[in-house]
């Protein structure tokens, strides 16, 4: 997913849930982003401070990126996915492997006022 999208798609999230609670600022947003995403966590910083607005529009965004691995279940190969292609490089086996993490993005805390 690209970096812009995304962070549109998080400050969707961040406002719903600012709003859920009567906030009237965002001061931060933490989370994680699979490194199966391929992205840049300061790009998604400088595509959502862009996009901010209203109670999010000084928000700092704090995202990680999480390495993922995949183990065979046909082969026990133990191997990093490509992008979304999980194929075992040893045997072939397509999306038949246990990952390591969850693949996408997560939103695990956020602070208000």
């Amino acid at each position: 997913m690209h970096e812009a999208a995304l962070a549109r798609q998080i400050l969707r999230v961040v406002l719903d849930r600012a709003q859920a609670v009567h906030a009237r600022q965002v001061v931060r947003v933490r989370g994680w982003v699979a490194e199966t995403e391929r992205l840049s966590p300061e790009s998604l910083c400088l595509h959502f401070q862009a996009a901010a607005g209203g109670p999010a529009a000084a928000a700092a965004l704090e995202f990680s990126v999480i390495a993922i691995t995949a183990r065979c279940r046909q082969c026990g190969m133990k191997f990093t996915p490509d992008h979304h292609l999980v194929l075992c490089p040893r045997c072939g086996a397509a999306d038949d492997a246990a990952l390591s993490h969850p693949a996408g993005y997560a939103i695990d805390s956020l602070e208000v006022r």
